[in-house]
């Protein structure tokens, strides 16, 4: 694969670097004196120089020999060096910023790059939306690699999106610079059943020589397991179990072990590792989602590290499932992922392998950040007004709306009904049956059974189209919260315990061109203004964690006290994670694909 996200490629200055190895031409820049964390071979190794010229490394050893007049040097003072940072599997939107402000609040974490899946602005505004994402990537620094979203919708038939990807929009994307594979492939049951739609995909990325990165979510190791990565599959981030991560190495795909700002699967999958005597080349660390507290208070890949190290996983062994483990799944390790010659001059130094400190960072050899702040500035990025306007609901929303009719079949004293049960710092749910009593016909919210209405309103297409049910495990007392980061069509979301609260987060979020919002008593709480693509806005990181902190105080004053709370009941749309979900379509058995009475069997 041609990488595109170096200074220059190899073929254009092989000359230069075999001839400043060998002394003959100085470098631009020497490192000295440093601890190097050989990816390569699992060592540390002591005492050690860099000479980089024309972004890539040209010699390791003892560089000398290497330095002219004009070079550059950086004593390291004896700290440690390692491989630039990559997330293996990250959506950027989640941390509800644009690509140059994540870069900004990454980079000096000493993350790198990043195989960006931007299927949350996709689902929205469509490739043309990824375009503009891409084309705020490429004022930065960071290596923004991008996987073509493959899932919009994330599941075809249960849920209207705000466009569509097929295999010939697919097959036009790997053509892209900045393209490299496809993104996880969340349509198991498609590649499973043989869907000429899923395997399209899948087999246009194939034959351009590229990676499909994979959403396998069923705790199923057998048949399912081995037909998904037989179909091309190379990767998959959606472990919860360390049986199902070890099935996953030992088929030979990638395991990529989560642990981001609400899914922090790496506690548990962590034992796959340590629990095993196994080669850990086919184990990955990656974030998913981290929103910007996250970034700000704990960082970012450096923060995954530290926790992987913290859970007992060597931490040599854990800087290499976020370099050069990345790289060779991604099939870009002759370039990325290691400090060796040839390639890209990508380091990060550490002050030692327990903090996991990083005091600077370097990307093709031009220094990007030092002592936690980047070096680099950028302009705002201006965004196209048709990115900031993507309201589109097609209805008035009153108290009225939120009316939830008893179902056909019930009683008209009470009736058993489904509910999605939600899982604190989990993806999954349960499907859990709960009697509510019927009002006057209809059914209410329940705090005492902290049951609570739940309404998904398509946005995009002025459709004014809804689906309603119930949620349960957020233990609100009070009030209501809407959010149009509702993953994965990002239509408009509302969970409350009255109609007159959900009415106002809803029109609230309607007027301010999306976000999240919590109110109770007719008053808003918190408010965090997402006005691109109802997604991001254009504030830095630190502005950003300061809203979201108090969005998550406003949770807890109704009475919910799971960590990003919000980021859990984004997850209630998703119709391609188990069991039950809520789409603007309707309730979603998402064991059996099939749409579900909200009245359970009696």
């Amino acid at each position: 694969m041609i990488n595109n996200f170096c200074k220059k490629p190899l073929w254009e200055c092989s000359k230069t670097l075999a001839a400043v190895a060998q002394g003959q031409k100085p470098a631009d820049v020497v490192i000295r004196d440093a601890k190097l964390v050989n990816v390569c071979t699992a060592e540390i190794q002591e005492g050690i120089d860099v000479a980089i010229a024309q972004g890539r490394i040209a010699y390791l050893g003892s560089a000398e020999h290497c330095i002219g007049e004009s070079t550059q040097v950086i004593d390291a003072q004896g700290q440690y060096i390692a491989p630039g940072f990559l997330d293996g599997h990250i959506h950027v939107e989640s941390s509800m910023m644009g690509v140059g402000e994540y870069a900004r609040a990454v980079v000096p974490h000493g993350t790198t790059g990043i195989y960006m899946d931007p299927h949350e602005i996709c689902n929205v505004l469509g490739l043309d939306g990824v375009k503009v994402m891409d084309e705020d990537a490429h004022r930065t620094p960071l290596k923004t690699m991008i996987t073509t979203p493959s899932c919009v919708p994330a599941v075809p038939g249960f849920e209207d999106t705000g466009s569509f990807v097929g295999p010939e929009d697919v097959a036009e994307t790997m053509s892209w610079p900045s393209v490299v594979g496809l993104g996880e492939m969340m349509n198991f049951p498609g590649i499973l059943g043989g869907t000429d739609h899923a395997h399209g995909e899948v087999g246009a990325t194939l034959e351009a020589g590229k990676i499909v990165t994979g959403h396998y979510s069923m705790p199923e190791t057998d048949r399912g397991l081995n037909a998904y990565i037989a179909s091309g599959v190379r990767c998959c981030h959606e472990s919860t179990r360390a049986e199902d991560a070890l099935a996953k190495m030992r088929f030979g795909m990638y395991a990529m072990l989560r642990y981001g700002s609400a899914w922090k699967d790496l506690p548990v999958l962590a034992e796959a590792v340590t629990g095993n005597d196994i080669d850990t080349r086919y184990a990955v660390l990656v974030s998913d989602d981290t929103h910007p507290h996250t970034l700000v208070a704990d960082g970012h890949l450096d923060h995954i590290v530290r926790t992987a190290v913290e859970l007992g996983i060597d931490p040599v062994t854990a800087i290499q499932m976020v370099t050069i483990n990345c790289a060779q799944c991604f099939q870009m390790d002759h370039d990325l992922g290691s400090i060796a010659p040839g390639k890209c001059a990508d380091i990060v130094f550490l002050d030692n392998l327990e903090d996991l400190r990083v005091t600077r960072v370097l990307i093709d050899g031009d220094v990007v950040a030092e002592d936690g702040k980047p070096t680099f500035d950028l302009e705002p990025f201006v965004f196209p007004a048709w990115v900031t306007h993507s309201m589109h609901l097609g209805l008035d929303i009153t108290p009225e709306t939120f009316a939830v009719p008893v179902p056909e079949g019930a009683s008209n004293t009470a009736a058993r009904i489904r509910t999605i049960e939600v899982i604190p710092g989990k993806v999954g749910t349960f499907e859990t049956h709960v009697d509510l009593p019927v009002i006057e016909g209809l059914l209410e919210s329940d705090t005492g059974l902290d049951v609570l209405k739940t309404f998904v309103f398509e946005r995009h297409h002025e459709t004014g189209t809804f689906g309603y049910g119930f949620v349960k495990g957020f233990g609100i007392k009070r009030g209501a919260m809407a959010s149009t980061v509702a993953h994965d069509a990002h239509n408009l979301l509302v969970v409350g315990t009255n109609d007159d609260d959900m009415a106002l987060a809803a029109n609230t979020l309607a007027s301010c061109g999306g976000g999240m919002v919590v109110v109770a008593d007719g008053e808003i709480l918190g408010l965090v203004e997402l006005p691109i693509a109802g997604l991001m806005d254009a504030l830095p990181a630190e502005e950003l964690s300061a809203k979201v902190h108090a969005l998550e105080g406003a949770w807890e004053k109704i009475g919910c006290t799971m960590p990003s709370p919000f980021m859990t009941m984004a997850l209630i749309p998703l119709a391609c994670l188990p069991e039950l979900r809520l789409t603007n379509r309707g309730l979603v058995d998402c064991t059996t694909f099939q749409f579900a009475s909200l009245l359970a069997a009696q």
